[in-house]
């Protein structure tokens, strides 16, 4: 199958991109600078120059394949308070893929939660700027495409995991001295290797019908407060409960300390007989890579002091 993948040199293109080829697969990867297409190519996979902004080159990229995998998304924007902004241009795109991919048949999966008929969880998922995206994606899977929803878990961990969920935890810990979370900390995040989730989409595209809802958590929902626990417990600093009141100021850059989702996996594992292999995220954490850096640099400066 030829396959385009947007997001081909991110955390989890990089991963994903392995994994198809891996299987047969042919993979063409997005790159918008020549260090993302020097990693694209170093994957084995062919490059196509663009951006998200190239709406015509993306149409053509998705009418030369099978299937398109779409990672790609401005998550600096997310993280600077302009979630809406990001929304749209990925709307944008994902219309762009549908478009060219009507009436045929092929695959687009693509990054969603599609309502579930539970009101209060519909709800939360309606809330979230990017639920406009999901309903584009309905809309094409009425049109002849293939669609297939992946969720992604919140906390997808590894040791090449820089700027997810628990490096913005440790990196709070270490400016305020505390491991915090909110309230009494039950509220969880589903969770998932980055190497698991790459297999959910291998096996996607071999297995899911249209309009399958996959859900890539290994861990459906883990406490925030055992995580927390545990970052302290590396870090060697108390772990404590931020008020509801004040978490906004305490996690700055950071507005997911209190989100509490879960993210159940049963139906994906037995529609795609996927197994998780990988760690659990506090097994993860306590391998010390997470940590392993810091403790370089403090190590490199008490040894500039002596």
């Amino acid at each position: 199958m030829r396959v385009f993948v947007t997001g081909a040199s991110g955390y989890i293109g990089s991963a994903v991109v392995p994994e198809l080829l891996r299987a047969g697969h042919q993979v063409t990867g997005l790159a918008r600078s020549d260090a993302a297409a020097a990693k694209v190519a170093a994957s084995g996979a062919e490059v196509r120059r663009g951006d998200l902004t190239d709406l015509d080159g993306l149409r053509a990229a998705a009418g030369e394949s099978d299937a398109v995998v779409h990672l790609a998304f401005d998550h600096a924007a997310v993280f600077a308070g302009r979630f809406p902004d990001a929304a749209a241009t990925d709307l944008a795109v994902v219309r762009a893929f549908g478009d060219a991919l009507e009436g045929t048949g092929k695959t687009l999966v693509g990054i969603g939660i599609r309502r579930t008929g539970d009101e209060q969880r519909d709800a939360a998922f309606a809330a979230n700027p990017r639920s406009i995206v999901t309903a584009a994606m309905q809309e094409y899977t009425e049109r002849g495409v293939h669609t297939i929803f992946m969720a992604i878990p919140s906390a997808t961990h590894s040791s090449r995991d820089e700027h997810g969920f628990l490096p913005q935890m440790i990196r709070i810990a270490r400016e305020r001295g505390v491991s915090g979370y909110v309230g009494d900390g039950a509220n969880r995040w589903p969770a998932g290797h980055v190497l698991d989730v790459a297999r959910v989409y291998r096996l996607a595209l071999d297995k899911a019908p249209a309009g399958a809802q996959l859900f890539a958590a290994a861990e459906e929902g883990v406490p925030v407060r055992q995580i927390a626990e545990t970052i302290a417990r590396h870090l060697d600093i108390p772990a404590v409960s931020i008020p509801a009141e004040q978490a906004a100021e305490h996690f700055t850059g950071f507005p997911f300390a209190a989100m509490d989702i879960t993210m159940p996996n049963a139906a994906t594992r037995e529609l795609l007989g996927w197994e998780p292999l990988e760690p659990g995220i506090i097994a993860d954490l306590d391998e010390g890579h997470y940590f392993a850096e810091a403790e370089t640099e403090a190590q490199l400066e008490a040894t500039d002091t002596e």
